[in-house]
């Protein structure tokens, strides 16, 4: 019973409990990589988006 009554007392907790440090600076995700970006990798979905966003972007120049 000495856990249950501790987690009464205190809660869970559910974050970051690690001896790992966070990096902030690393890309996590191919969506933020530039060939994705730019619609460079082949991808015909990737390469419509790329069109969109440089309309997007030449819109109000």
């Amino acid at each position: 019973m000495g856990d249950f009554d501790d987690i009464l007392l205190n809660g869970i907790n559910f974050g970051r409990g690690g001896d790992k440090p966070k990096q902030d600076d690393k890309i996590k995700t191919k969506a933020k990589k530039k060939k994705y970006v730019t619609g460079a990798h082949g991808s015909g979905s990737a390469l419509q988006k790329a069109k969109y966003r440089k309309q997007r972007a030449n819109r109000h120049k």
